[in-house]
């Protein structure tokens, strides 16, 4: 299997913007809400894949644990969301569908996830849907400002440079 260098630096350029900006962050319930986690989330579906997108979203959420900016509520909302937008994406190409799959995957599956995480981890006792409207919420801006990015991108001609550019080499 050959490597494209190309993704993998920009796959570590987006961790570096996504947990340089961590400390933009919205509290709301028990969770603190990082809708840049979200916008990374959607680029790195659609230019870099599904695979790379959840090791971004890895990425992102071990650093920010380690850094004390994020807790471990980050690793399945923000890993759920990568996975399903960029699953939907490499399908069928559409960006519509793709913010789609960022919301319900970080919203809804991730929010689910969570439960697990808190009740056997930090031994904390909540309902099973508890973090998912606090999740759709962030997630929600997030891909906003993702689709407003791809959407100056696709208006400047970026968008089809970037996604050459990011497919040679495989």
């Amino acid at each position: 299997m050959k490597t494209n260098i190309r993704k993998v630096a920009v796959a570590g350029m987006m961790t570096a913007i996504a947990v340089a900006l961590s400390g933009f962050s919205i509290p709301i319930g028990a969770s603190h809400c990082f809708p840049i986690q979200h916008m990374m989330n959607v680029l790195a579906a659609v230019f870099l894949g599904p695979g790379s997108s959840v090791g971004m979203a890895f990425a992102t959420s071990l650093i920010r644990n380690l850094t004390g900016t994020g807790s471990f509520l980050a690793f399945p909302g923000s890993m759920a969301g990568a996975l399903l937008c960029g699953l939907i994406y490499k399908k069928t190409g559409k960006l519509f569908l793709t913010y789609g799959g960022e919301m319900i995957g970080t919203g809804i599956i991730g929010g689910i996830l969570c439960y697990p995480v808190v009740a056997f981890l930090m031994g904390k006792q909540v309902a099973v849907l508890f973090y998912v409207a606090p999740f759709l919420i962030s997630t929600v801006c997030g891909t906003a400002m993702a689709a407003v990015l791809v959407g100056c991108l696709i208006s400047t001609g970026a968008f089809s440079y970037l996604n050459r550019l990011l497919a040679e080499g495989e």
